[in-house]
Order: structure tokens, then sequence, then C-alpha cells
């Protein structure tokens, strides 16, 4: 008789680090995306948790850590007993916390298979990113039991260097008294910093004596810096002070089309808010896209020309459906409106011929064009797939090049639902600091489903076309770049931000409240 071996299933006890998703490591990337079961604690951000579960397996059972060490420790032996690869997710670094601690303990009592992955402590992370260095001799702790502070180690620790501490926010007043109560110098320096690594990551200076009122309205954990070092955030904030931090900035496009832009923002400071306003659907008949392949695989066309991404998946969805691949455009050339097509195209092995240096639009890529040449071009015919509302302008310049064009409606765009009640009523009230535009079409839809951004806005555009739509709607344009395209807008939008805070500081206090600039910029001045 043969004997069915039961799976061995697999613990980790992860660190999180201090909140930022991107501050995981990639062993704890690993380990959760490898999970059936994660238990995670109550501190840690739910960014992070969004961020994991976007990469976990589908089946994967997320749950928050409830009870004692001794019950956490038996929901993961269960697991592992019942095959399951089980995580405890805290906050920090597990051995940061004296009841993770505790866990790991009674695991190792089993015959259990498990690891300790280590993460940024909350302390050390957050004080980084509030630009407080912690050289030479320091102390930092991520503290469970405020009751369980050596205050008189603390004060030796603010003595020799730096001190950073994890806090609940509700134990500031206890950790003052403790300090003054042995003898800490009350003007002592003091930062404290709320939601530390997150979008809205706050730090505020004072002293021993006075931080507590300073944090006043501060909510869960804190971080609490002492000493020299804290005086030196002046010249090394740089997550607070990246030019659009704090900044709602609207962007008018689908998840799958704002990925760029909307890292691109966050890597500014920038918290983007992507809302639809286009629909992407199949032509209402297939036959023009079903000649168009089959002229593909057939040689009829010397070149292809993709003015979008959608245009781009248009193609290769049809090629899906005849079972083609990247070989069947074999002696047909490419070419591309701009880098995001162009990088569609990549994605599916192929590497474009032409891409506007210039100008990313259709009058860049026909400014580059070359004439059709009987010669040298013995097959005179462009494929140019694209929306049923583009524009005429692309496929008239060809022709006027000598080119036969075959201008075919590869998907049909429409107008998307209507966003949520509170994101039409920020858009109209003035709740969103900054909007990028990317099209005429867009700004049309947005204005249709969403109604027209506050005065106070600040309106971005990525080209003149979508300027003049932007004014034809009453909107006052504030920032356009000098190339059309996402990375240029974003950039543009950073160096009119950082433009906006130097004119500010620039302005003696009373005129300055009476600016009529709004915004993050204009609020840390008033």
């Amino acid at each position: 008789m043969t004997r069915t071996r039961k799976p061995v299933g697999h613990i980790a006890f992860v660190g999180a680090g201090p909140g930022d998703p991107g501050l995981l490591t990639r062993r704890a990337h690993d380990a959760l995306v490898d999970a059936d079961q994660v238990v995670y604690d109550r501190g840690v951000p739910e960014s992070l948790l969004d961020a994991v579960r976007a990469q976990a397996r589908s089946d994967a059972q997320f749950t928050p850590a409830e009870g004692a060490p001794g019950d956490v420790a038996k929901v993961l032996i269960s697991a592992a007993r019942s095959g399951l690869n089980a995580v405890h997710l805290v906050a920090g670094d597990p051995f940061g916390h004296e009841s993770v601690v505790k866990e790991v303990q009674a695991v190792a009592r089993t015959a259990a298979h498990f690891e300790v992955v280590p993460g940024v402590s909350q302390a050390e992370g957050v004080a980084t990113y509030a630009g407080v260095p912690l050289p030479g001799v320091r102390t930092s702790a991520d503290v469970e039991d405020v009751t369980t502070l050596d205050f008189e180690a603390l004060a030796a620790a603010i003595g020799r260097g730096s001190l950073a501490l994890a806090v609940d926010a509700g134990d500031l007043a206890a950790i003052r008294d403790g300090l003054l109560a042995v003898g800490v110098d009350g003007t002592t320096a003091v930062g404290v910093t709320g939601d530390g690594t997150g979008e809205t990551q706050y730090t505020t200076t004072s002293t021993v004596d006075s931080f507590v009122a300073a944090a006043l309205g501060f909510t869960g954990r804190v971080v609490l810096t002492l000493g020299e070092s804290v005086g030196q955030r002046d010249r090394l904030s740089w997550w607070e002070n990246r030019p659009l931090y704090g900044w709602k900035v609207l962007v008018p496009r689908t998840k799958e089309q704002a990925g760029v832009m909307s890292a691109r923002l966050r890597a500014y400071g920038a918290i983007p808010c992507e809302v639809p306003t286009i629909a992407v659907e199949p032509p209402r008949t297939p036959a023009q896209m079903e000649r168009a392949v089959k002229g593909l695989v057939d040689g009829r066309y010397a070149w292809v020309i993709f003015t979008s991404v959608n245009a781009v998946r248009a193609v290769w969805e049809k090629f899906a459906e005849h079972g083609l691949d990247a070989r069947h455009f074999g002696g047909v050339k490419i070419a591309c409106i701009g880098e995001a097509t162009a990088d569609a195209v990549r994605a599916f092995g192929i590497q474009p011929e032409l891409i506007p240096a210039g100008e990313q639009s259709s009058e860049g890529l026909l400014a580059e064009f070359s004439p059709h040449d009987e010669i040298l071009d013995p097959v005179g015919r462009v494929l140019l797939p694209r929306a049923d509302i583009a524009t005429e302008t692309l496929a008239a310049g060809l022709t006027e090049r000598g080119w036969e064009v075959d201008d075919v409606t590869a998907y049909r765009t429409v107008r998307a639902a209507p966003p949520p009640a509170e994101i039409r009523d920020a858009i109209k009230s003035g709740g969103f600091d900054a909007v990028l535009f990317t099209s005429s079409s867009t700004v049309r839809n947005l204005v249709g489903i969403a109604g027209k951004p506050h005065a106070r806005t600040v309106v971005a555009v990525i080209g003149p076309k979508t300027a003049e739509t932007a004014t034809e709607f009453g909107l006052r344009v504030d920032v356009q770049p000098a190339h059309a395209s996402v990375p240029d807008l974003v950039e543009a939008l950073a160096t009119y931000a950082v433009e906006l805070r130097e004119k500010l500081a620039a302005m003696p206090a009373k005129q300055r409240r009476g600016s009529k600039v709004q915004g993050p910029t204009a609020l840390r001045f008033r």
C-alpha cells in the first residue's frame, strides 16, 4: 500500500518596512506572492496591503492578526500543517516587536519550517523620509508598550547622538513627561512625523517642552526624532519637499493608459486620481480590420502607422483571433506617433523603424516621413489603423506625399460613465490642485461627464490642439510642455510648481495671504 505524502507548508514572518510599498525587500515580495494565507498586523498601512493584494495569488486569504502571540502562532502552524504557505506581515522589522518574537519562539518549538524576513524599522525608515539623519551613536526602536521604556537610557542616547522612536500618537504625553522627569533639556529639538513614508506624510518640529501640542491631531503610529539631527531637516528633507508633494492631481485616463503618468506624478509627490473619460469598443463592422490583417500577411503594405496604444492593442487582438504573431509583420515597417505607442509595439517583440524625434504628433510624424519613391518603395500602400474620431491630418499628409492610405477604423471611442458623485463634486469645487489633459477628447469628455474643473485648479495640457480645446471650453491653460509627451507634461507641471513656490516665497507675508494662488504649494506659505 502506497501512502500519499502530506504536503509540507511554510511559515514566514515578514517585515513590511515603514509603510511605503516600494520599501518591501525582494525576499519579502517573493514570500508574499507565494503565500496562501497572509495574517497582517493592523499597523500595516492599507496602501501597502492593497499593493500586496494586487500581486498576490488570486486565492490567497488575507486576515488581520487577532489575539495574543500564541493565538497568532496557532493560526500559522495550522496553515503550515495543512500544506499552506503562511505569512505574518508586520510593520517595520519582525524582531522589532516583542509579540512577534514570542510567535517565532512558539513556531520554533514545532517541526514547522519557518523563516524571518527583515524589514526596515519604522523608526529609522521614517526618520530618513523626514530628512533626519541618525549618524554615529544612535538608538531607534519601534515601541509597542510605552510603559516598558527606559527613559534614563533614552536620555543617554540623546546626549550621545540621535534618537528615533515609533510610538502611538496617544503615548506622546507620557513620553514627554518621562523625558522631562529624567532631566532631558526641555529645549531639545523634536520632530514628529505622521503617516510616515505615505502620500500625506507630515513632519512638525518643536521641542521636548512643546511637541505634544505641536502634534495635536496626529493619529495612529508616529515617529519621534530627538536631538541635534532634527535641525538638519531644513537641508535634508526630501520626501515632503518634492515639487508636487501633496498635490491632488486629476488624471482623466483609463487605468491602463494612466500607469506611466500616475507613476511619474507619484515620484514627484503628487496623489493622482485616475478618472476614465473614454471607453474603447470594437468597430461596429469588423470587415475593414479583417481585410487589413489579411493585407498585412499578404504583403500589401509597406508601412503600418500606429497613432495610439489602443490601435496597437486592436491589431494584436485581431492577430490573436487568427492565430498570428509578430512573425507575420516580416517585411512591413512600423512607425509610431510617440514613445508610449512605440513601447506598446516593443512589448510584442518588434522594434519600430520610425518615431518622431521632435514633436510627437501627426505633424511631427509627417515631418519625418519620406515621400513615396516608386523605385525605392515598390509597395506604395500604408495601413493606418486608428480611432473612429481621429482627425484626417495624417491620412491627408501621407496622400500628399504620394502614398496610398488604407485609413481603417480599428476601434471606437465612446464617452465613459460619469465618475462617482464625490469626484464630480471635487472637480467642480476645486478639490483637485491640477488636471492633466492628454488630448482634446479628454477635455470634451471630462467636461461632459463631470463638469468643468474649478478656476483655481491648475490646467496642464500636452500640446497645442489640446490647449485650443481647453480654451474653447473656457479653461485657463497654465502648463504646456515644449515637447508633447506624457513625461514632459508631468515634468512641466513639476517645474510650474517649483516656480510657484519660489514666487510665493518671495512675496511679502501680507501679499501672500491675499494671493489668489491655491493648492498645497500656496498653503505652505500661509
